[in-house]
C-alpha cells in the first residue's frame, strides 16, 4: 500500500498522468524558487521521482541543503489540483542509469517520440541534456481540490503516519560548485513585460508554517510599479514572506510578497537569469554551438567534482516505462504535452 492508494482515485490518476509538475526548493537565503518540471513515480510509487540536468544542478544544490520541497499538479478545468509538501533527496552518484531511466521516462513526449524525431541521428546525441541528476520526493502532505473553482475553499489533506522513513540524499562532490554560465540579460522590468505579453500563466510561490515552499497558481496577473499584483484562490497555504513568481518556468523573479484578500502584492528584487533551452525547445536536441560548449564544459567539470566519467548515450531508443505510457496516453487525451523542463 502506497499514499496514492490512500487518496480519491481521480487524484491519484492525475498525480500519475501530468507531464509536468511544478517543483519548488528553497535556497540557502529562505527564498522559494519553481520550476517545472516531468514527474514520475518510483517503480514502488513512494516516491514522486524527477530530475535536473547536471549542467544546470542549483535545483539539486538547493535539496541537498533543504529536503523541504514543494510540488503543484493540475489538469483540466474539471480535474482536481494537487498541493504536495514532500521530503526530497538526490541521487547524483551513478550517471548511465539516471540517463537511462530519465531517457525511458521521456522516450514518448512529442519531443523525443521514435515515430516521429531520428534517435540515432538526434536524440542519442544530446548528452548535455541527459546527463541528469535524479531527484525523489516521498509525499509529507498531499492536500486536493476536485478542480479549480474549489480553491477557495479550503482543501482535503492527506499526512504521512508518523515514523515515515525520508529518502536521504548521496554524499556531496567535493570543491566548490561550478558557476553558471547564464547571467541576465534584461533588466526584471523587461522580462515582466515580456512573460506578461506571452501571456503566460504564473505561478506564486512563497513557504508555508511547516518551512515546505508551496506553489500556487494565480487567476490572473497584471504589472504593477514594484512588480507584479496577482489574483489568488480564496485558501492559500501562506501569507507572506519571501517570494517568486514563475511563468511556464522561463521568466522568473524573486522578492516578497504580502497577501491581502484574494490578492497577492509582489515586490520584485530581480529576476533569475533565462535558460537557453526553456525559451527554444529545439536546441534542447540541436543546440547553439555556444549553447552546447556551455553544457559540455558545466558537465565535465561536475563529474570532475564526482570523479565519474560521462555517461554514455544508448544506440537505440530504449522502451518506454509503463508509466511514460500513461502519461502519453493522457497527454494526448488532454490535448497535448506542457512545455517542459530544460
Amino acid at each position: 500500500m502506497t499514499y496514492l492508494s490512500e487518496l480519491p482515485p481521480r487524484v491519484a490518476h492525475l498525480i500519475r498522468t501530468r507531464f509536468i509538475c511544478e517543483f519548488a526548493t528553497l535556497t540557502r537565503g529562505g527564498t522559494p524558487i519553481d520550476t517545472p518540471l516531468v514527474p514520475f513515480a518510483s517503480a514502488d510509487e513512494t516516491t514522486i521521482d524527477s530530475a535536473t540536468g547536471l549542467a544546470y544542478p542549483a535545483k539539486a544544490e538547493r535539496v541537498r541543503r533543504n529536503p523541504k520541497v514543494g510540488l503543484l499538479f493540475a489538469g483540466a478545468a474539471d480535474e482536481p489540483i494537487v498541493s504536495i509538501s514532500a521530503m526530497a533527496a538526490v541521487r547524483d552518484r551513478d550517471f548511465q542509469a539516471n540517463l537511462e531511466r530519465y531517457l525511458s521516462e521521456q522516450i514518448l513526449t512529442t519531443m523525443l517520440d521514435p515515430a516521429s524525431t531520428d534517435y540515432e541521428s538526434l536524440t542519442r546525441h544530446a548528452i548535455w541534456y541527459f546527463t541528469r541528476i535524479l531527484l525523489v520526493a516521498r509525499p509529507a502532505v498531499v492536500r486536493w481540490w476536485d478542480n479549480a473553482d474549489a480553491t477557495d475553499a479550503p482543501p482535503r489533506e492527506w499526512r504521512a503516519p508518523e515514523g515515515t522513513a525520508w529518502p536521504q540524499s548521496d554524499p556531496p562532490p567535493e570543491g566548490a560548485a561550478t558557476p553558471s554560465p547564464w547571467q541576465p540579460d534584461e533588466t526584471w522590468r523587461a522580462l515582466a513585460a515580456q512573460a506578461l505579453a506571452r501571456g503566460a500563466a504564473a505561478h506564486l510561490t512563497l513557504t508555508d508554517d511547516e518551512g515546505f515552499p508551496l506553489p500556487i497558481r494565480a487567476r490572473a496577473v497584471h504589472a504593477e510599479e514594484a512588480g507584479f499584483r496577482l489574483a489568488m484562490p480564496g485558501w492559500l497555504p501562506w501569507r507572506a514572506g519571501r517570494a517568486s513568481v514563475t511563468f511556464d518556468g522561463i521568466e522568473t523573479f524573486v522578492g516578497t510578497a504580502e497577501v491581502v484578500g484574494g490578492s497577492a502584492l509582489f515586490r520584485a528584487e530581480r529576476a533569475l537569469p533565462v535558460h537557453p533551452l526553456m525559451t527554444d525547445p529545439a536546441q534542447i536536441l540541436a543546440p547553439l554551438p555556444e549553447t552546447r560548449a556551455a553544457l559540455l564544459g558545466r558537465i565535465d567539470r561536475e563529474l570532475a567534482r564526482r570523479g565519474l566519467p560521462r555517461p554514455v548515450m544508448p544506440a537505440h531508443a530504449p522502451q518506454p516505462t509503463p508509466g511514460a505510457r500513461l502519461r502519453a496516453e493522457n497527454a494526448f487525451a488532454f490535448g497535448g504535452f506542457a512545455a517542459q523542463d530544460g
